[in-house]
């Protein structure tokens, strides 16, 4: 198990505190987001985002809401694969697989969600998921569209196979305390 070094993961803003371990950060996300909710807002963000002359126009804070909490929760996820690649940082893998409970995940990345985040960091670095997140943003919530597919498409597979590792680090956690 990790050390509960806490970081920063510029989470102040929808958390209300400063620092937090990784995986601490990641219960708090869950805490504040439903993981159903946000990859269905995810999903319209990007649809938005490659449609012309469209734009979210309910609730544009959410959306920023959304943008910052996913920018703390790309981090941390960032921070819990580098510490598992140096072998610090481990979770149970000897788990029943189910499929109902996979959701974008194989059966590999479900017995071993860690796995989730190194592959999402050797296709994409940090600034590309920061790019994605402020592209999103930006296209979804103006009248312009995104003529990039690929630079947001790729990036929103990786991150919405990381809402469900990091959401299956959370439980298996809780069950070991």
């Amino acid at each position: 198990m990790m050390k509960k070094k806490k970081t920063d993961f510029e989470a102040r803003f929808w958390s209300g505190t400063r620092k937090h371990s990784a995986v601490g950060l990641l219960e708090v996300f869950f805490q504040f987001n439903d993981r159903a909710i946000v990859k269905e807002a995810l999903s319209i963000m990007v649809q938005y985002s490659l449609e012309k002359k469209s734009r979210i126009r309910e609730h544009p804070a959410e959306v920023f809401h959304l943008h910052q909490s996913l920018r703390s929760l790309v981090r941390a996820a960032r921070l819990i694969g580098k510490q598992e690649k140096k072998g610090s940082f481990k979770i149970s893998s000897d788990i029943n697989f189910s499929k109902i409970m996979t959701g974008s995940l194989s059966e590999e990345e479900y017995r071993d969600p860690l796995r989730v985040f190194q592959k999402a960091f050797k296709d994409c670095s940090l600034e590309e998921f920061d790019g994605l997140l402020a592209a999103m943003v930006y296209f979804s919530l103006g009248n312009s569209r995104c003529d990039e597919e690929k630079r947001i498409i790729i990036p929103y597979i990786q991150l919405t196979k990381m809402l469900d590792a990091a959401w299956l680090i959370v439980e298996r956690v809780s069950k070991e305390k």
